[in-house]
């Protein structure tokens, strides 16, 4: 079982030292690489910049910016089984970076954004045998937007959690499964919650997907 597991936030610079990101501290994707391997999967970490050490035992590919996790996302989708994507990406980027540091002398500015790829919805639509578990910040109506973002992007499941999680060692989530029903709920570490997910994909795709095929 090989596992891609997205996390962290990008970052889309502005000009050399400025950027746009979010709060995202990545623990709970590298949280769910460590209970992946405790249950003896392969797993490589698509990483934006967090100040967090490799997992033992798991391949890291560190990028910044969205597009080039989705470069290196689409290069491992064939290699793998499964993805739960975690990270934070950012929905915009600058529509050009600057070659140099601007300075406030030179003002006023006017930034222009235009929308980065949907990471998430261009695996959901290039996978073939894998399963997908997506995650959604949501600040409310959170299993409308979970619900919404199952079709979307084509996923087995969604993690739906509120911003006030990004920045703490603690969540509250609640899973919803491929019929749109609340398949669990938990508040606790990340670390614990991790361990929930990663039981809950283990029941019920990876055994699903074993037990699914011909039958000679």
């Amino acid at each position: 079982m090989h596992v891609l597991i997205t996390t962290g936030p990008t970052r889309e610079y502005i000009d050399d030292v400025r950027f746009l990101s979010n709060a995202s501290s990545g623990r709970m994707g590298y949280a769910l690489a460590e209970s992946a391997v405790r249950r003896n999967w392969r797993v490589t970490i698509v990483s934006g910049p967090v100040a967090l050490p490799a997992p033992v035992g798991v391949e890291v590919r560190r990028v910044t910016s969205a597009l080039e996790m989705l470069e290196v996302c689409l290069e491992l989708l064939p290699q793998v089984d499964g993805v739960i994507a975690v990270a934070a990406v950012s929905d915009f980027r600058p529509a050009s970076r600057q070659a140099r540091k601007l300075h406030r002398g030179e003002g006023p500015f006017q930034l222009e954004l235009v929308p980065n790829p949907d990471i998430l919805a261009e695996i959901g639509r290039r996978k073939s045998r894998q399963w997908t578990v997506g995650f959604a910040v949501e600040s409310s109506d959170l299993l409308a937007g979970a619900r919404a973002k199952l079709a979307a992007k084509n996923c087995d499941a969604v993690v739906v959690n509120s911003p006030q999680a990004m920045e703490s060692g603690d969540t509250t989530i609640q899973l919803v499964d491929r019929t749109g029903t609340v398949a669990f709920g938990f508040s606790g570490s990340k670390e614990a919650a991790a361990e929930r997910i990663t039981e809950w994909i283990e029941k019920s795709l990876i055994r699903t997907e074993t037990t699914s095929g011909p039958q000679l």
